[in-house]
């Protein structure tokens, strides 16, 4: 599997931070988060249940641009 790296956190020191991938192989965004706590765990958890295989991670608004980046790199490999 090849993740093509699109950014982390411009916020941080550039290690341990939140980061985004697209996998174009499997056609799947993919991203390194913060934890939740465990109020925005049951706030989460009032729309439906969370499947052991998943999870909740929190983004800093400050990566809407590096998010975007990843969705136009998934929008042009064709990823649906």
């Amino acid at each position: 599997m090849a993740l093509r790296f699109i950014a982390k956190d411009p916020n941080t020191d550039g290690a341990n931070c939140p980061t985004v991938w697209v996998d174009e192989e499997k056609q799947e965004l993919v991203f390194q988060g913060w934890t939740v706590d465990d109020g925005t765990h049951a706030e989460c958890l009032k729309t439906g249940p969370i499947p052991d295989s998943e999870t909740v991670v929190r983004l800093p608004m400050r990566m809407v641009a590096a998010i975007r980046e990843a969705c136009d790199a998934a929008d042009g490999a064709a990823v649906r």
